[in-house]
């Protein structure tokens, strides 16, 4: 069934007309946004025909949630992305109030989409998964026989009106899809099909069930193989805090172990906690034609203030910067996109500078896409401080525990105020992060309204912010004694 073109060219003229209108103060550089209103999910995040694509849960007639579409950029190098037609749109009875989220495979050179079709009817919602194929990436058309897998398939296995984010992916001679559920318990559950040609599916078996303290639903799964390790990553909704972990309303999880395909079951070694900021979501994965595992998420929570929406900008949410996986340690790592590298233009580089009693201040270091890195040698010192961004008296603060071994970001009292529904204001995070040779090495990625931190090759924070005031200053403190080693600024183009 072909959607209705004449309606979805009303959604894409309608983002042409009005896009002008959108506030730019807190726009992004190179991150992916919307030309304008809401956006929250990555959505078929795929390698195709020499791009990467990425489509993305999306409410174009306002900076609020409301009825999904498909969104839709592409890149070359992940860093400049190209805003394309809006991919779906709800308009068949099936999917009526939303194309939520799902995924993208590529079979006999088109592109396939698979995603959860929500309905409410008399305030109950129901959901299923549809699909629909491109012969150019671009222009979609959904199936005939949509939903390929529906109510009666999952009755016996999870809940109908809890029942989403398919991801797609082919294993030896079958595609296979990990969806999300809930028990009768109110647990996570993610169920496994499978399917020989994408349009008759079967289901598999339970893949992977929560406990009692990992949340009351699970979210947007995706299972992949890397490094000899099979991964689950999803989100589950009130995961309860275990020590520096899950503190947002809403996290993200990385299972690692075991695939058994005789049984369908994931036999979990470990699981963590993916990001330690407080704007990180939804992530999903794709491996492209260097066999590259390279995952993107929605930067922005939950149940959450928006100053762009409540300042009436236009606009709401973007994506992470793209990161490329592996596994060690048993532990999923990230780091940036090897392409990012390439389109940063050092402005200005410092070594072997002590830290002392007074502080350090840069400050010509900061704008809007900005890169540093800032190497530390901390095996005199207890504590230190970098203020990134200081005007007057605000500033976010980076700060590193050497007894603990506690590294917290925290942008409280600096700019609009972003609050949620967790139990007590959060407005700050904490990780733990070992030294080696007690050495502090911190990536720093800004684009104007977010800041996304690599550390030490084991944590990332990625998070938000507002300044009312441009701040200018990097400055650096320490209790005890300690040498910047080295100190790398530059400009992302």
């Amino acid at each position: 069934m072909t959607i209705k073109q004449s309606e979805i060219e009303k959604v894409n003229q309608y983002i042409a007309e009005n896009q002008k209108n959108v506030d730019s103060k807190y726009r992004h550089h190179y991150h992916v946004m919307a030309p304008i209103g809401w956006i929250n999910d990555p959505n078929g995040f795929v390698f195709y025909q020499g791009e990467y694509h990425l489509f993305y849960q999306y409410h174009p007639y306002s900076s609020d949630w409301g009825p999904m579409h498909w969104g839709h950029s592409k890149s070359k190098d992940l860093v400049h992305w190209e805003d394309l037609p809006v991919a779906l749109m709800p308009d068949q009875a099936y999917d009526k109030d939303g194309c939520f989220s799902g995924s993208a495979i590529e079979k006999d050179g088109k592109l396939y989409l698979m995603y959860t079709g929500h309905v409410i009817n008399d305030d109950v919602v129901f959901q299923t998964q549809c699909m629909a194929v491109s012969e150019d990436g671009i222009h979609f058309e959904k199936f005939e026989n949509n939903p390929v897998i529906s109510a009666k398939q999952v009755e016996s296995y999870g809940s109908i009106h809890d029942f989403r984010d398919p991801k797609i992916f082919q294993h030896d001679d079958l595609y296979y899809s990990v969806i999300a559920t809930k028990s009768s318990e109110n647990r996570g559950r993610i169920l496994l099909f499978s399917s020989i040609d994408l349009i008759s599916w079967q289901f598999v078996s339970i893949l992977l069930e929560g406990d009692e303290s990992q949340g009351i639903m699970w979210e947007c799964p995706d299972l992949f193989h890397l490094d000899g390790k099979d991964v689950l990553i999803m989100s589950p909704i009130q995961i309860q805090k275990q020590g520096f972990e899950y503190h947002n309303i809403s996290s993200t999880v990385a299972f690692i172990g075991q695939m058994d395909w005789q049984t369908g079951k994931l036999l979990v070694e470990n699981y963590h906690e993916i990001d330690f900021g407080m704007d990180f979501y939804a992530p999903q994965t794709l491996e492209d034609e260097q066999g590259r595992r390279i995952m993107i998420a929605w930067m922005q929570m939950w149940d959450r203030t928006r100053p762009t929406h409540d300042l009436g900008h236009q606009w709401s949410g973007a994506m992470t910067l793209p990161r490329e996986l592996a596994i060690r340690d048993n532990f999923l790592v990230q780091s940036p996109s090897h392409f990012i590298y390439d389109n940063i233009k050092i402005q200005a580089q410092y070594q072997n500078i002590p830290l002392k009693a007074e502080p350090v201040v840069f400050s010509d270091l900061i704008d809007d896409a900005t890169y540093l890195k800032i190497v530390v040698d901390l095996r005199s010192a207890q504590q230190l401080e970098i203020r990134y961004a200081q005007h007057l008296e605000s500033a976010l603060i980076l700060q590193y525990n050497v007894d603990s071994q506690c590294f917290t970001f925290s942008r409280a009292n600096f700019g609009h105020l972003i609050s949620g529904n967790e139990p007590e204001l959060l407005v700050e995070r904490s990780a733990e992060v070992l030294l080696k040779n007690q050495i502090l090495e911190i990536e720093l990625f800004r684009d104007t309204s977010s800041i996304e931190l690599f550390i030490n090759g084991q944590v990332t924070m990625s998070n938000t912010f507002y300044e009312h005031e441009k701040g200018k200053d990097l400055i650096f403190s320490v209790e005890g004694e300690a040498n910047i080693l080295e100190l790398i600024s530059g400009n992302i183009n």
